[in-house]
């Protein structure tokens, strides 16, 4: 073709081609110069697309939207048209050249994203999945494919122009896209809404899976006959023998090998590209028995083992799989969709059918939930929210349309309304599900006003092993009797970093361990033989504790989400389950030299935003390595008093402690006097919130009054293990000197208030001073490493006195350098 045709050619716009000019004169590489013609291209496509990308995410954020809507998003703006240009902004870069490299690399980009989906999801899921989730996820397949095929007689009669795309394939195709529901970005949507461990968090991520799992089954056994017609059969049949091949002899062998490496820490990115070879393989392996490249990368994510291994895979690999490959495929469907030409001539039309698709989840919903009960707002929640999609549709639609399956109108239509379903679910579930609501009634619970029968339920939060047997130490000196037992959540923490991986196992666990608790079997060893990594390691100890503990019931839980959040989910977790008491680990933790040292930041930033607006008390343990259980030795407590709400929580914790029989409890009373009991009215009024402005300085000493000699009548002269002591400091370096004085006693654990509603100018100008505000003046200084005490703290912050504001300055610092008692009193902690 010369280029006088080549012009002719374009000016009848029949085709688009391009010069192609032979650089290599070999036959094996006939081409153009890649680095010269198409690099440049490709390379102006992905950086365009991932810009993009990033500013849709930024605009979204707030509204809770998953990666790929905004990904999705983006394709749409690159690719929009505007009928004055009579072509897109962005024409110019989404040349031919650079399009074709695009598509290849968008592929192995969803091939990657479908991997980790398989490493996401757990066969073992439908096993122990109940009878609610298991009918909503069936009925809402069924129900939502029949309505399809009508929805899509609707579409191809009155947009469809070209009738050779009415087949019985596209009908098939079409209606498999309106019964999916995407677990992974439903698992996103409800940790971004906290409302992931409440009761239709549970339900919803529990059906999405099943559904998920359906949809999967159905897309290996409907694509290849809606491809290839009969010869499909022979597709099915070879891929089901693949898949039972790597499930019974690929799987034990690799299994094996990859625990083996995982537990020796003898990975590096060279021996986990292996992994990803391994990938490439299977994906290649089901394209070429004529299913299609996912499959194969779905049942690879599938056999491989899940815990330890898996969460170094997706953490290794997740910028440059999920960061920047995936987002190319997610843009190329966006890129292929004509949204404002379809929407210009039929959009009412549009609207009505993008309704119609949205209803068949909802009706389909409402419909299962109603044979168990459920109320229909639930239902219609759960509707909605069934609605997600995901990569799989957009993936059965690239087929359609690369297959000519189905008509580019009819593509255009259903990639608007993916996109559309996905956008609403978050701000329809946040409308109409608000879980503060449900438990509002609950509010106002402390250690301090419960009754005397009444159960104490506290929640105890870790993020490692480490913490958790530390935190056990703090447990045991709590004492549930048959009047007043004790019920511990053992709630783990974990963070979440990009895609939603072991969103659902964190599920599934919750459910194996209350299962074992009401049949009183020991699961926890079985969990660890399978799955040897810290969360089944956590569970165990919180078991063993429940076994040693008459009286005591143990519930273990699990939060996962970026921590910069994290402590709404502990706030919905604590109101569901009607906790008292939040403890949470301190940020340090001890070493061998006996010094406290920083574990993670992060942990600092969680407990002083869990202290900001919690909806009960809260307590930090500061954990100095004492392990010893209390059924070997005994435990000495000192209990420091000085005044205000969160030192009567506190000396109600210490009073309930000193019940054990196996606890020795020590109270001081601390009574400023002289300078250090000037009142501070201003801080007073400022930083104490409503009840401060009603509780004079007067008042809360009566309070004080009242509840220490009711302490000191009740316990005190009745037990023997119970000491009482006053002592009066007139400055600063009274009180530095009489804490040296009772740590050297060596006291195992020290209770005390984080100190509000005490009212005095020198230790509120003390905090300023603060390494570590969230304990409090006197806590802070206890967890100095320059005190060089060795005992454990626990600093206790009452409920319903107001929040806490740890980024709000109290007073400039050299004002506070003027007071003389400021320097001596606390060193700064290291």
């Amino acid at each position: 073709m010369d280029a006088e045709e080549i012009a002719r050619l374009s000016d009848a716009k029949l085709i688009d081609c391009y010069l192609n000019r032979v650089d290599n004169p070999g036959n094996i590489f006939n081409s153009e110069n890649v680095l010269l013609n198409y690099l440049p291209h490709l390379f102006i496509q992905i950086f365009l697309v991932v810009v993009a990308t990033r500013v849709m995410f930024g605009i979204l954020k707030p509204l809770h939207q998953p990666h790929f809507v905004a990904e999705l998003l983006a394709g749409f703006m690159i690719n929009i048209y505007i009928p004055i240009m009579d072509d897109t902004p962005f024409g110019m870069a989404l040349s031919a050249k650079g399009i074709l490299g695009f598509e290849t690399i968008s592929q192995l980009g969803v091939i990657y994203y479908v991997f980790v989906t398989g490493l996401e999801m757990n066969l073992d899921t439908l096993l122990r999945a109940r009878k609610k989730a298991s009918t909503i996820a069936i009925v809402g397949t069924i129900i939502p494919m029949i309505l399809g095929f009508g929805i899509y007689f609707l579409v191809e009669k009155s947009i469809i122009k070209n009738g050779e795309f009415n087949k019985i394939s596209a009908y098939l195709l079409w209606s498999l896209v309106v019964t999916i529901t995407s677990f992974p970005v439903v698992a996103h949507i409800l940790s971004d809404l906290k409302i992931l461990y409440t009761g239709l968090g549970r339900i919803a991520l529990t059906s999405a899976t099943i559904n998920d799992f359906i949809n999967w089954a159905m897309f290996i056994f409907l694509i290849p006959l809606i491809i290839n017609g009969k010869r499909g059969i022979v597709s099915v049949i070879l891929t089901i023998v693949f898949s039972n091949f790597c499930y019974f002899v690929l799987r034990p062998p690799l299994n094996k090998i990859l625990e083996e490496k995982t537990e020796e820490n003898e990975w590096d990115l060279y021996q986990l590209s292996y992994v990803l070879v391994g990938v490439i393989a299977c994906a290649t392996v089901t394209e070429f028995l004529g299913t299609h490249s996912v499959v194969g990368a779905l049942i690879f994510g599938l056999i491989l083992p899940r815990g330890k291994f898996t969460e170094m895979l997706i953490e290794q690999s997740e910028d440059i799989g999920s960061g920047y490959l995936a987002p190319l495929f997610f843009a190329s469907i966006g890129m292929r969709s004509r949204v404002v030409p379809i929407l210009h001539e039929n959009l009412f039309l549009a609207i009505y059918i993008m309704i119609l698709l949205i209803c068949a989840k909802i009706v389909s919903a409402i419909i299962a939930t109603r044979f168990y009960g459920m109320p229909i707002r639930d239902g219609m929640a759960l509707g909605v929210i069934m609605n997600t999609k995901g990569i799989l549709s957009l993936i059965i639609l690239n087929i359609g349309w690369s297959r000519k399956v189905v008509s580019g109108e009819a593509f255009t239509i259903m990639v608007f309304s993916i996109f559309f379903m996905t956008v609403v679910v978050a701000p329809v579930i946040n409308v109409m599900y608000k879980p503060r609501v449900t438990y509002e009634q609950n509010k106002l619970r402390t250690i301090e006003n419960l009754k005397v029968d009444s159960e104490i339920r506290v929640m105890a939060c870790v993020h490692n092993v480490r913490q958790a047997i530390g935190m056990i130490h703090i447990l045991e000196a709590w004492n549930g009797t048959n009047v007043s037992p004790l019920r511990v959540f053992g709630l783990q923490l974990v963070e979440r970093k990009g895609r939603a991986t072991a969103l659902l196992v964190a599920q599934i666990d919750q459910q194996q361990q209350s299962s074992s608790l009401q049949n009183g079997l020991q699961s926890g060893d079985q969990l660890s033989e399978k799955n040897n990594y810290s969360s089944n390691h956590i569970n165990n100890v919180f078991e063993e504790y429940s076994t040693n503990n008459a009286n005591t019931l143990v519930e273990n839980l699990v939060a996962m989400s970026s921590y910069s959040t994290i402590h709404k989910d502990i706030y919905n977790l604590a109101l569901q389950k009607q906790a008292s008491l939040v403890i949470l680990p301190f940020h340090k933790q001890n070493t061998a030299e006996g010094t406290l040292e920083v574990t993670d930041p992060g942990f600092k930033v969680i407990n002083q935003n869990v202290m900001q607006d919690a909806p009960c008390s809260v307590g930090i343990f500061v954990d100095r390595g004492h392990h010893t259980s209390l059924f070997k030795t005994k435990m000495r407590i000192l209990m420091i008093f000085i005044g205000g709400p969160d030192d009567r929580e506190a000396l109600a914790i210490a009073w309930r402690m000193s019940k054990h029989p196996w606890t020795r409890l020590t109270m001081v009373r601390i009574l400023l006097c002289g300078k250090v009991a000037e009142v501070d009215s201003k801080g007073y009024s400022e930083g104490g919130g409503l009840l401060s402005t009603i509780l004079d300085t007067e008042k809360q000493k009566e309070l004080d009054e009242e509840y220490v000699n009711s302490f000191r009548l009740t316990a005190v002269n009745n037990e023997d293990t119970i000491t009482y002591a006053e002592r009066e400091v007139h400055t600063g370096e009274d009180i530095s000197e009489l804490l040296n004085e009772l740590d050297k006693v060596g006291y195992d654990l020290h209770i005390l208030g984080y100190g509000r509603g005490r009212n005095s100018l020198v230790l509120t100008n003390l905090l300023e001073w603060a390494d570590c505000p969230e304990l409090g003046v006197i806590g802070d200084m206890l967890a100095s490493n320059s005190f060089g005490s060795n005992s454990s703290i626990f600093v206790v912050q009452q409920y319903g006195f107001g929040a806490v504001d740890f980024k709000k300055s109290h007073c400039i610092k050299a004002k506070c350098q003027n007071d003389d008692d400021i320097e001596a009193l606390f060193p700064k902690a290291e």
